[in-house]
C-alpha cells in the first residue's frame, strides 16, 4: 500500500532579503504536487489560467488566475500543472515575524499583523484586488531589495484593506501548535489525492492514521469541520470540474475518472456543489469541448 509521506518544506529567504521571492514561467513550479506545509506564510499569484485550489480541507477550481494567502503550517498543494495555461506564477514566502517581533508589534504594522491572523485558514482574493495586486506583485521582480520590501509591505497592507476576498477554511482550519497532527492530516490528504478514483473505506483510512474508526471520524471532523466522506466527495467533484474544463472527453467518462460509480449520483452531486449541471458548467467555461 503506497502512502505519500507529508513534507515539511524548508524555505530559505531570497539572498539579501528577509523573505523568499520566486517567479516561475508557465507551469514550471512542479515542486509541490503533493500536500505539504511550512511555518512561513505564503502569497501566491497565478497570472491567468485555471486549476485546482487545494488548501487545508478546502478544494475548489479557480479560473482567470488566482491570488491566495496561505497561513503558517496550513497544508496545501501546488496550484499549477501542465493543463493550467497560466502565463507565470509568483510565490512569496515569509515567517510571521519576518521583520522581527519588535517591528511587527509597532502600530504602523497593525494591518499586516491582522492580515497574518486572518489568513490562518487561507484567503483567496478576487475582482479588482486580484488584478491590481497581481500587477504590483509582478513589478517586485525588477526592484532592488529595499524597494521590494517597501512594495511588499504596501501589498500586504492593501490586502488587509480589501473586501474582495473569500475565507477558504471558514471553520478556521489551522494546526499551528501540533506538528504531529499536521503530519497525520497530511498523510490523510495525500492518500486521498492518490486514491480518490477508488473506494476509500473508513476502516482503511483510520488504519493508515493509526486510529479506530470512531476516533478518526471525530478527529477529522474536529480538524477540518467536514466528515471524511464529504471531503472525499468534494475532492472528486473539483477533479471533475477540472476535467470538464481541460479534457475533451465525455461527461460519463469524467464521472468514472473522478471516482464516482453512479452517473445519476454524480450529476446530482455536481449540481448541488456548483449550482450547475456538468454540461452547463462546461459550456459556461466556454471551452472548445464537445461531448
Amino acid at each position: 500500500m503506497s502512502i505519500k509521506k507529508p513534507a515539511l518544506e524548508v524555505i530559505n529567504p531570497t539572498f539579501g532579503s528577509s523573505f523568499s521571492f520566486i517567479k516561475y514561467d508557465e507551469n514550471q513550479n512542479q515542486n509541490t504536487s503533493y500536500w505539504h506545509y511550512h511555518p512561513e506564510i505564503e502569497l501566491v499569484y497565478v497570472k491567468g489560467g485555471a486549476g485546482k485550489r487545494q488548501i487545508g480541507s478546502h478544494i475548489s477550481y479557480y479560473t482567470e488566475g488566482d491570488l491566495i494567502l496561505i497561513g503558517s503550517n496550513l497544508p496545501h498543494c501546488g496550484f499549477t500543472d501542465k493543463f493550467t495555461g497560466n502565463e507565470n506564477e509568483v510565490v512569496i514566502q515569509m515567517l510571521p515575524d519576518f521583520l522581527g517581533a519588535e517591528l511587527m508589534s509597532k502600530p504602523e504594522m497593525n494591518n499586516i499583523s491582522l492580515l497574518f491572523k486572518r489568513c490562518k485558514g487561507g484567503l483567496a482574493f478576487n475582482g479588482r484586488t486580484k488584478e491590481i495586486i497581481g500587477t504590483r506583485i509582478e513589478a517586485l521582480e525588477k526592484m532592488n531589495s529595499f524597494e521590494r520590501l517597501l512594495g511588499f509591505l504596501s501589498i500586504l497592507n492593501e490586502l488587509q484593506l480589501s473586501e474582495d476576498y473569500q475565507i477558504l477554511n471558514a471553520e478556521g482550519f489551522s494546526m499551528q501548535a501540533d506538528v504531529q497532527d499536521n503530519d497525520r492530516i497530511n498523510i490523510v490528504f495525500n492518500y486521498v489525492k492518490t486514491h480518490f478514483q477508488q473506494q476509500i473505506t473508513l476502516e482503511e483510512i483510520a488504519n493508515i492514521s493509526g486510529m479506530t474508526v470512531p476516533s478518526f471520524c471525530r478527529y477529522f471532523k474536529q480538524i477540518t469541520g467536514k466528515t471524511f466522506t464529504h471531503f472525499v466527495n468534494e475532492y472528486r467533484l473539483v477533479h471533475a470540474s477540472k476535467l470538464l474544463a481541460e479534457k475533451p472527453i465525455g461527461i460519463t467518462e469524467i464521472c468514472f475518472e473522478s471516482g464516482f460509480n453512479n452517473f445519476s449520483y454524480f450529476n446530482k452531486s455536481f449540481k448541488k456543489f456548483t449550482g450547475k449541471s456538468p454540461s452547463q458548467y462546461r459550456n459556461e467555461l466556454k471551452t472548445v469541448i464537445e461531448d
